[in-house]
């Protein structure tokens, strides 16, 4: 059985990546996103919900005793502090879910597995994978994708500040895609990074 091909797929908020990985997917790559494992590890009664809740108070919450991720938003994207303690109860808790769907794919073969992370470079995960696939745009370009899902100006600039640098994730990886344009340019882009590991990876 071959190896499994291993790609981290990052960027910053608002870039693009979920389009990225959509296009993937299409071409046949295993996906799954860090950030839907996330929501998982705050569904109520679960070990980080009770930690979130322990360490953030019940205000955070809603009606129905979920999170209101919002809410939750507002306060740790303006307190770095606070933001690095929801960080460390969370991502550990994320990293095993994916690190075990990596096992679970490996056992099972075929396409290379694709797995989107925000945060890979800042969390130190890139050397779980084989190749690292940065997606990047302007930073106006992020602001008005942001403000356009009805953040405000300081919400938005708050979020896109939590993350490294742009220009260092693209320094980093081995793979770029700038997302400044139109879709289809997207898409094209993203046909042949996803081509070019493919090939990569049948050379190994």
């Amino acid at each position: 059985m071959a190896r499994l091909v291993k790609i981290g797929l990052t960027g910053g908020i608002a870039t693009g990546k979920s389009t990225v990985l959509r296009r993937w997917q299409q071409a046949g790559a295993q996906t799954v996103e860090a950030d839907q494992l996330a929501h998982q590890t705050f569904e109520p009664a679960t070990a980080t919900w009770e930690e979130v809740v322990r360490v953030f108070g019940k205000d955070i919450l809603n009606p129905d005793r979920t999170i209101n991720r919002r809410k939750l938003g507002d306060i740790v994207f303006n307190d770095e502090p606070k933001r690095l303690a929801l960080n460390r109860i969370v991502h550990p808790a994320v990293r095993q879910m994916w690190s075990r769907w990596l096992q679970e794919q490996a056992r099972g073969g075929g396409d290379p597995a694709v797995v989107a992370i925000p945060l890979l470079y800042e969390v130190g995960a890139e050397k779980e994978f084989d190749f690292v696939t940065a997606v990047g745009c302007s930073e106006p370009t992020q602001m008005a994708r942001l403000t356009a899902k009805g953040m405000t100006e300081l919400q938005a600039r708050a979020r896109v500040r939590a993350q490294w640098p742009l220009s260092l994730k693209m320094e980093r990886a081995e793979f770029v895609i700038w997302n400044d344009g139109q879709p289809a340019v997207l898409e094209q882009q993203a046909d042949i990074v996803w081509q070019t590991i493919k090939e990569s990876a049948h050379a190994a």
